[in-house]
């Protein structure tokens, strides 16, 4: 099972950027915990401030992987195009927030992903990432009952 976390905007400064939001660990070493914790699969990750490249990974991975744990940051609430190529693609996308977007500022409310995403996980932090996986897998066990 092949499994891509593909995080947005900002999400490279984790362990600095507002830490009484985000946490106080970066993404690669919570990363690293994630691989252990799932060396059952083939788990990658991929990072971008840029809504281009976040647009071609989805494309590039989404007709091949299992599935996407997507966290696109700030573009959740303003970029169409990165709802539209999760649209396209046949991989099932789980979005993640690790904050809950909907106690924050009212812009933060709108997703353009949610939509068509399979699932939407806000507001536990980094263990939203955890969640995502463990729906992933048990969207595949579940497939053969």
């Amino acid at each position: 099972m092949k499994i891509i976390i593909i995080n947005g905007p900002n999400l490279n400064l984790l362990g600095k950027r507002e830490p009484d939001v985000y946490g106080d660990i970066t993404f690669e070493d919570f990363f690293n915990k994630l691989e252990k914790q799932y060396s059952n699969i083939e788990l990658s990750c991929y990072q971008s401030n840029i809504e281009g490249e976040i647009i071609d990974k989805i494309q590039q991975v989404g007709f091949e992987y299992d599935g996407i744990v997507l966290n696109a940051g700030a573009y959740t609430h303003s970029s169409i195009a990165i709802g539209d190529a999760v649209k396209a693609i046949t991989t099932p996308v789980v979005e993640v927030h690790i904050s809950n977007t909907f106690s924050r500022e009212t812009f933060r409310h709108q997703s353009y992903i949610s939509p068509v995403a399979e699932g939407v996980i806000v507001g536990f932090g980094l263990t939203g990432y955890n969640l995502a996986l463990e729906s992933l897998l048990l969207k595949y066990s579940n497939k053969d009952n």
